[in-house]
């Protein structure tokens, strides 16, 4: 029963339906060929014999002409190696598998659809920090800061604004359950999964209550990421119940790369005074409800007072494009925001594929508080696929005496990442990085914290997906109270989690290989 539940959901069609296409453009060629062939033979006999060699040559050029296009592409380097690779030993078929796959650049009427979005969001009137008040707030810090502030609309750095971190699934559900019922103008949500469960129906039962009582509720959900989890059409079920509700990007099957930008954060905004964001989707296994992989570690930060308004716009940016309009931002606005007396400062910020996202802002937010480091920083990730760039800016951090320290899953939710995670580890030890297990199961988190005073929380794993392809969230925070829980629920974690050796790390000559292949094209997935 299980089985025939698998043939028949819509995941294992639509990877079907992928395959089916590859080989139909595979045997088109084949065919193309032999009746190229039979017309050469009828028509031009003379000419027959060499057409094998004619073929050969006319691929040979067309593969030489791309892979010189590759190699001299504006791409990230990773990512070239693989297509070069793929367009040698595939000839044209390779060439036409990079044709459609090589880009993940979404279309040019959703590129306008953004940039419409965004000249709006950019009329709002933002209370901005200037570079010498960031450095004066910040210290060394600012240019983490700086750098985030010139390139997006949203990521805009507040004082004043209340932090609350949440160490696990549980402690951060009730908290937001009675955040939810206290809505009383809107609720907006943004999940990369939502799935029917004990935790969906809690949050769900407040909604529909919350409707009656006038609150507007929107919520989005990533469609391939809900794949399996709820049914094709819930989107039309949640809006019965008057849910303004829209799938991201749904999947149409043809073949293309754009399928790989899904909207992997994870937003809840309510009345513009209260947001959170962080690991958690909705659902059963991040409140441990269920435990497929042991026991679910995972985080989320709440952010109540003016670094709000980045979240909310963040929410309306993704949802206008989806919807093809835009929201009058200011009526989503309180008329004032409350500040609190926590010192520090708060910064969210979002991230996206190329061009929407000019730079991989995620990234770049890792690889600068490592520069910025002196003392330490702690990572935490469930999946550790990351290129050169970010390898050695670990690397180097450690080298230099920064205590670098990584946690990841014992257990591992996917089979696959978590060979390629664990065939990280051993160039990173001999750099100095150290590496520990969560050894009670899956940590999802995704977390860095360095020297007591900066940390990042949000949904942006150390690997290619989200910092080449998804749409990503996350909070850099200087000083917030949050921050001290932070270091308390790292240096609680790191007792449950084992550390990894040079022994730990070693596999065998097969498993080695495997990897290593993989890895070559994992920055293509």
């Amino acid at each position: 029963m299980r089985l025939l539940k698998r043939i028949f959901s819509r995941f294992f069609i639509v990877a079907l339906t992928i395959i089916i296409f590859v080989l139909l453009i595979w045997t088109a060629i084949v065919l193309a060929l032999i009746v190229l062939d039979g017309v050469i033979a009828k028509y031009l006999p003379a000419a027959e014999p060499y057409f094998a060699l004619a073929v050969f040559i006319i691929w040979y050029i067309v593969a030489a002409v791309f892979v010189i296009r590759v190699a001299n592409r504006d791409m990230v380097p990773e990512t070239k190696i693989p297509w070069i690779i793929t367009i040698v030993v595939f000839s044209i078929f390779g060439v036409v598998l990079y044709l459609m796959f090589s880009s993940s650049r979404p279309s040019r009427k959703k590129r306008e659809l953004y940039r419409g979005v965004d000249a709006a969001m950019r009329r709002h009137e933002w209370r901005k920090f200037s570079p010498e008040e960031l450095h004066g707030k910040m210290g060394r810090w600012g240019m983490v800061s700086e750098a985030l502030s010139t390139v997006t609309p949203e990521a805009v750095a507040y004082s004043g604004t209340k932090t609350e971190y949440f160490p696990s699934g549980e402690a951060f559900f009730e908290r937001y359950l009675a955040d939810l019922e206290k809505a009383e103008k809107y609720i907006f949500m943004e999940y990369f999964i939502i799935e029917r469960g004990q935790m969906w129906s809690a949050i769900l039962s407040i909604l529909e209550r919350k409707i009656r009582e006038g609150v507007e509720v929107r919520v989005m959900y990533d469609d391939i990421g809900c794949m399996g989890k709820i049914h094709l059409n819930y989107h039309r079920t949640l809006k019965k119940k008057g849910i303004y509700c829209k799938k991201f990007s749904p999947f149409v099957p043809i073949l293309t790369n754009v399928h790989n930008n899904r909207d992997h954060r994870k937003i809840t905004v309510i009345d513009g005074k209260i947001g959170y964001t962080g690991g958690l989707n909705l659902a059963d296994e991040y409140i441990n409800a269920t435990h497929p992989f042991g026991h679910w570690k995972d985080n989320a930060i709440r952010l109540e007072g003016e670094g709000v308004k980045s979240l909310l716009l963040m929410f309306l940016r993704q949802f206008d494009v989806q919807v093809k309009q835009i929201d009058d931002v200011e009526r989503y606005l309180p008329e004032r925001y409350e500040t609190f007396d926590e010192e520090g400062v708060v910064q969210p910020y979002g991230d996206g594929p190329y061009p929407i996202y000019p730079r991989h802002f995620s990234e770049d937010v890792y690889i600068n508080i490592l520069n910025s480091a002196r003392d330490y920083v702690y990572i935490a990730t469930p999946y550790l696929i990351i290129d050169y760039s970010l390898q050695q800016a670990l690397i180097l951090a450690a080298r230099r005496g920064v205590d670098v320290r990584i946690i990841t899953p014992h257990i591992p939710d996917k089979k696959i990442p978590f060979a390629l995670t664990r065939s990280n580890y051993m160039a990173l030890m001999e750099g100095g990085v150290k590496i520990y297990e969560y050894t009670p199961g899956f940590i999802h988190a995704k977390l860095m914290l360095s020297d007591d005073a900066v940390a990042t929380v949000g949904t942006v794993n150390l690997d290619y997906r989200s910092f080449l392809y998804h749409y990503e969230d996350g909070v850099l925070m200087y000083r917030t109270k949050a921050v001290e829980k932070i270091k308390e629920d790292f240096e609680e974690t790191f007792e449950m989690s084992a550390l990894q050796t040079k022994e730990d790390a070693k596999r065998n000559v097969v498993w080695r290989w495997i990897c290593q292949l993989a890895k070559l094209f994992a920055p293509l997935f």
